[in-house]
Parts: C-alpha cells; structure tokens; sequence
C-alpha cells in the first residue's frame, strides 16, 4: 500500500481536473473520469480513442447486470463446487468520433498538444474537455467535449464534441463509429482481475444502418442474453455510411472554415433481454435516441444537473477546513451513485462499472458498507438492493441445497445474477456470514424506515428462510454451547476456522432477528404469517430453536488477555513476522501461498473490529479498546474494506490521531490510488466506508438495538463538518464546529435520539437543538 500518496488533482471540493494528459497515468485516470448511472458504466478514454503504449488503456463500456457465463474448470472437482462463472462484459463502444483534418487524424499523442484540461463536476455529472492541438503539419484546432450518462434515462449516453479550425480552411472528416470488436482483460497473476475468457464472448446477430442511425444486435455464447447497441448522431449533412468487421460507421465530410466551430452530437443506447423482450430491443433503442435527440443535449444537461442537486441536497457531507478531503469525499458519493443499481434486478459491484475488476461481481461489501449510505441518503435505492436479495432467493434456496442443506437459503458470496460464482471456497463459500449481512441489512432497513410492507411481502421470508442455515451447520457442544464450525469470517488471511468470532455474533444477532419477525409476523399480520408458513414449510417449533441456538451461540472469549478470540485457534498460531517481511511483498495474497497465510496470525482486514461496530450495544468501552489494540497489530489492511472500520473504532475508543489517519487512507483511497490497482476499477466498498467514517466515526452515530445514538467529535484539522440521514420519513441535519453540535430537523413531524448518552427530541415546533462542545 503506497502511504505516502501524490495528490495529482488541484484541491477543488466540487471537481476533478486533469491538466496534463499523460500516458504514465492515463489508465488509472480512465478510472476515475468514468461516468455511469448505475447501468450504463463509460470508462474515461476520450472519444477519438487512445494510441499510447500498450497496457495504458481498457476503453471499456460495461452494463449492470449484464454478463456472460462459462464453466469453472477444476483439475480435481468436489461436490458443491461452484460450477459456473458470471462476469461482466465489455460491451460495443458508441462514444468513438474520430476527427480527420484534410489527410491528418486527430491525434492529442501526436503533433503538439498546446493546452489541455480535462474536468468532471460531480455537481452537473458531466464530463468535459477542452484543448488546443497543432497537427504535425502544422494545422491548428480548439476542440471541447462533453459527455454524459443519464441518471433520467437508465439507457442513455449522451456527447458532443466541437471542433474549431483556428489556422485554416478546408475539408474535415467527423467519422462517427459504433465499435463492436471489443473484449474483456484476461486474468493476470492477480486474483482481482480479469476473466480467464479469451476473445470475444458476443456474437454477432445482425446490424442496421441508414442516415444517421447505427445498431449491432449481438447475442452472448453461453448466457444466451441478446444486446442492442444502437447510436444516433447528429452533424451537418447526410453521412456516408460504412460498414466493417463489428464496426459501423457515419463519416460525415464538412468544409470548415477558419474560426467557425463544427459540431457533432450522438446519442447512444443500450437495451438487453435481461431487461426487454428480444423483440422489442430494437424499437426501444429507437424511442430512447429519437427522445434524445427531441430534447437535445443542452436540456439532457440540465436534467442531470437537477437530478444531482436533489442528490447533494441529501446527501453531502460538508468538510470544513479540508478541500482535499471534502474532494474526496464528493467524489466517494457520486461515484457510489454512478454505481449502485436501482431496478431491484441488479446491485453494486465491488468496482461498480468503471473498470473489470472482480468480473464485476456483487459481494457482502452492499450490505456491510454500502447500504448504510443509501440507506440514510437515498432509502428508495436501499430498498432496491434489498429487492435484488428478494429476487436471488430461489437461487439461495438451490444454492443450500447443493451444500447439502434440506432447507433454508444460503446466499453466494461473489455473484450476478444469484449464483455462487466463487472458485476458491475457503474464502468463498465458507464465508457463511453473508446470510447474516443480509439479515442485518433487512434490519437496518425495517428501523430506519418502518416499512412494514415490504417486511411482510418479502423482508421476513428472507430473514427466517436464511436464519434456517445456521442451525444446518452449527451444532452444540458437550458443554452445551452452540458453535458453528469450518466458516471463514471477514479476514480472509483466515480460512475454514472453528467459531469465527464475527460470524456466530452476527448469526446470533441474526437468530434472535428470525425468532422475533416470525413472532410479530404471526401476532400482527397473521394471513401473511400464514403465507410465509406454507411458502417455507417452516415447521412451528424452528422459531423457538433459533432463540435457543441464540441463547447458546458460544463467542470466544480469552480470559487472559480479556479480547475477543477471533476463533478457536488465532491466538495459538505464530504472529506474522511484520517486521521481516518487505514492503513490496504486499499485499501478501499475490506474494504467499495461501496456507502460509492462514498458518499465521495475521488478518488483511477487519474481523473482530467490525462486530464491534455493528453489534456495537454488546460491547463495552474497555472490550473495544482491548480488541482494538490487539487487532490492529496484527492487521495488514490489505484489503480496502478495513481502514474506514479501524477508524470507526478508534474514534470512539478515543484515538484521535489513529481514527484520522485511517479515515484519510480510505477517504482518498481512489484518487491517490493508494492500492495500486485503481486503474482496474474504483473501489466502491472503501468509497462508502468513508461516509461512514464521518457518520458512525467522527459522528458517533449508532442505531443497532431501535435507538439512533450520536457522540461527536470533531477532528483537530478541520473546523467542522456536516451529514444529513434520513430515518422514519425525517431528515436530520447533524452540524458540528468547534463551538459544539447543532441537530436540525429539516423534514418530518419528530425525532428521538441521543448526544453522547442525553436525551434530545425534535419536533417541527422545535426542529432544532444545539449542544455545546
């Protein structure tokens, strides 16, 4: 991990500026310059394309949801082995417009490159460009760009690019392309990366082409999905159209004259039968371009930039005295946007949809750390992730049954489209937890909202189908006590262990969650109960064995060194040793087998740490500081997802100066690239963690147990800060300066909660309550 990161952007807290363009860094900044609306991801390689060296660059275009399968292949195969691998496609390019001066292509590589800047504002969610570049016989031109996909429109992307001769006359060529000879990164040596596929996985269907329209039809080889691909653009004339190998274009000729700009403008749309009958892919592509072109890009523009100030209305998190981090953290929250599916058929990527990375599967990283932004931000979007579980149980059910579980769901623990996609079982399947994450995301959900409806339509056959996984596996002990065996919990350098101390905390939490929905469910809602009955067969007396499963869950505990054991055997293996192992040798899964790992004490990520922050009421102040204190000297934070959770806790264990320097390692994790592999996709887990690093760290809000609890504190460098959640139709405004905390009740009737263990109450008469430092 680099630790000492350059910060390559100017500090602007609403925007990103690229001044120099730079082959050295044009692959991570493809990354970071993506646009996306949560379907549609567009990595941010400008639209004539890119001629730098190789490995610079992965023009990619990726669709939530949308992917291709093929057999895992094992050299020596098991029972219960995932079968078959889903990933995320790169999916035909539409942005391309290749500009020809005369006989000379436009090239920002080639020639002089005089002045260049190119910047994305998180507040309009438009990417823009703007240079001056002499050609290498001397030709000169300003050209602008701007680009966009529709948060209005989920099939939508939107650019426009001028051209202005500043030093000549004469002919210039706009050539217009849909490129459909595009393929995915093959794996590396980097588990993280890449697809083991080779080629192309779409096959050609057929093509349409006439004036200004262009569509590829394609159809995936082994998942059998159809996608068209179809581009409508405008310019002045009737093009010429031509047709290649997966390649189609418009090529427009124009007489330029000296000073007056050319225009072009092209709308492009994306339509799958994962979403639309095949029949109707085509008409639809259709509709979308021609309301496009209806509107213009200047009112798709001002749509975007109203839809994103709804969003900051509710969700900005003020830095004050900080604009490096209040960058960051803007950035964070619109990139989680730009990613987060909201159609309850597809979820959020660990690299959302700016890069390859993990194939663009779906992990426990929605539950655990993304969901709670949304959740307190944007609820309709949390309630869509949930709606995704809903429609993965069927899958859930099958998956429990090829684990040789009669009954109940087991939920996969890397996925798409709901199977177990998971080669690697020890840190794959085995994490068992992510039924737990699931259940407690429901609960989360059920308090912050009230949501009743959906509880009883479908959040608790959820909870008490998965619930049911836990008495299959676990099992009690001669001394009475319930223990669930061979499970891996957060830290994956820990494999296939006995009593994980996370994973029987949180199927506890979980248990007790399944007993007392089903109790309710019964006592209030009795036809639904009903209902739930038949669709599970559960049999009466499950509810009162998950309460004594509960009752009995044994959590390690050393008497000794009064911590949480991690599991049954961490603390009777051989510390790593830290200080003879090279800084280049991590993070230590690329450079150790993973038995040499999991022989060690030694953790890549937050395990223990996290309970203690989401079963936060369980623990006292003096457990905390003792866990803290001993995990983190044995933590590599290898994985992204562990700075923010050490903050946390060390914000409300009192160390201050640890709890920010953890919180800056996550707040900028993707712009300073502090991982490395940033090119290969944001990191969307770690981009979360960041708000919660504000909210549950500095903010010291808390809500497991039904009560909203906050402990502020406010970080020697700034001077304050601000948040807003929404929780029971309020939304609450926490301010805090160093004069003290200000709780503004901006929406809703009244709100209960707590500051720092006082009681405080919000009413519309009275919406607001300062509380001195």
């Amino acid at each position: 991990m680099n630790t000492n990161p350059t910060h390559r952007f100017p500090p602007d807290p609403w925007c990103l500026r690229e001044q120099a363009l730079d082959p050295a860094t044009h692959f991570l900044n493809e990354t970071l310059f993506a646009l996306g609306n949560g379907y549609i991801g567009v990595r941010g390689t400008a639209e004539e394309g890119w001629s730098g060296p190789a490995g610079t660059s992965l023009d990619g275009t990726y669709l939530n949801g949308f992917y291709e399968s093929e057999p895992i292949h094992y050299p020596e195969t098991a029972h219960g082995l995932a079968k078959t691998n889903q990933f995320m496609l790169n999916v035909p390019n539409a942005k391309g417009i290749g500009i020809w001066l005369e006989d000379e292509r436009f090239d920002p590589l080639q020639g002089r490159l005089e002045a260049y800047e190119r910047r994305l504002d998180v507040r309009t969610g438009v990417l823009e460009r703007s240079l001056r570049w002499t050609s290498p016989q001397g030709r000169t031109i300003a050209l602008s760009s701007r680009r966009l996909v529709s948060f209005a429109e989920k099939h939508l992307l939107a650019l426009e690019v001028e051209v202005t001769p500043l030093n000549f006359a004469g002919t210039v060529r706009i050539v217009a392309a849909l490129d459909g000879a595009v393929k995915n990164l093959e794996a590396g040596d980097d588990p993280r990366v890449g697809s083991s596929v080779s080629g192309a996985s779409l096959e050609l269907v057929g093509t349409e082409q006439a004036g200004h329209f262009s569509a590829l039809v394609q159809r995936t080889r082994n998942s059998g999905f159809m996608l068209v691909s179809a581009t409508l653009t405008e310019a002045t004339g009737e093009p010429e159209c031509r047709r290649g190998n997966l390649r189609l274009e418009q090529v427009y000729t124009l007489q330029a004259v000296q000073d007056q700009p050319l225009r072009v403008t092209k709308y492009a749309a994306y339509h799958t039968s994962r979403d639309y009958p095949e029949n109707e892919l085509m008409a639809r592509s259709r509709a979308v371009l021609e309301a496009a072109r209806a509107d213009g890009f200047a009112a798709l523009a001002a749509r975007q930039e109203a839809y994103l100030a709804d969003f900051w209305g509710h969700a900005d998190v003020e830095i004050i005295g900080d604009d490096l981090l209040q960058q960051g953290m803007r950035f964070n929250e619109f990139h989680l946007l730009q990613s987060v599916g909201r159609d309850g058929k597809t979820n959020i990527s660990a690299k959302g949809v700016t890069g390859e990375g993990y194939e663009g599967h779906y992990f426990w990283d929605t539950e655990i750390y993304i969901f709670p932004f949304f959740l307190y931000n944007k609820p309709e979007i949390a309630r869509a992730l949930l709606e995704y579980r809903w429609a993965g149980l069927e899958s859930a059910r099958r998956r429990a049954r090829q684990m040789s579980h009669p009954k109940g769901a087991l939920y996969p623990w890397r996925t798409i489209a709901g199977e177990e996609c998971s080669a690697y079982f020890p840190a794959g399947t085995a994490q068992y937890h992510i039924n737990a994450d699931v259940a407690y995301s429901i609960r989360q959900y059920l308090e912050a909202t009230g949501d009743d409806d959906w509880m009883r339509a479908h959040g608790a056959e959820i909870v008490m189908e998965t619930a049911r996984i836990w008495t299959a596996i676990g099992s009690y002990d001669r001394h009475g006590r319930f223990v669930i065996n061979e499970v891996t919990g957060p830290d994956e350098y820990t494999a296939l262990v006995n009593n994980n101390y996370y994973t029987n905390a949180m199927a506890q939490a979980h248990l007790e969650f399944a007993a007392a929905l089903s109790d309710r469910l019964a006592r209030e809602f009795p036809d639904d109960h009903a209902r739930v009955v038949r669709s599970m067969e559960l049999d009466p007396a499950e509810p009162d064995e998950w309460r004594r499963a509960a009752g009995r869950m044994f959590l390690p505990y050393d008497a000794e060194l009064r911590i949480h054991e991690q599991d049954d055997s961490f603390l009777s293996k051989k510390r790593w040793d830290f200080a003879g192992t090279p800084k280049e040798n991590y993070p230590l899964l690329l450079n150790y087998h993973p038995m040499v790992i999991y022989r060690h004490q030694v953790c890549k990520q937050a395990d223990v740490v996290l309970a203690l922050l989401l079963l936060s009421s369980r623990f006292d102040a003096a457990d905390k500081q003792r866990d803290f204190d001993y995990y983190e000297a044995v933590t590599t934070h290898d994985s992204s997802l562990s700075s923010c959770i050490f903050s946390i806790i060390a914000a409300e264990v009192g160390y201050a100066d640890k709890a920010y320097d953890y919180f800056m390692e996550t707040a900028r994790l993707d712009l300073d690239d502090t991982h490395g592999n940033t090119c290969h996709g944001v990191h969307t887990a770690a981009m979360a963690g960041t708000w919660m690093g504000v909210a549950y760290g500095f903010g010291g809000m808390r809500t497991d147990g039904g009560t909203l609890r906050f402990a502020p504190t406010l970080p020697k460098r700034w001077q304050g800060y601000r948040f807003r959640i929404h929780l029971r139709g309020c939304l609450l405004q926490v301010s805090v300066t160093e004069t003290g905390t200000i709780y503004s009740l901006l929406q809703g009737d009244a709100l209960e909660f707590t500051h720092h263990g006082r009681g405080v109450a919000l009413t519309a008469a009275q919406p607001q309550h300062e509380e001195a430092a």
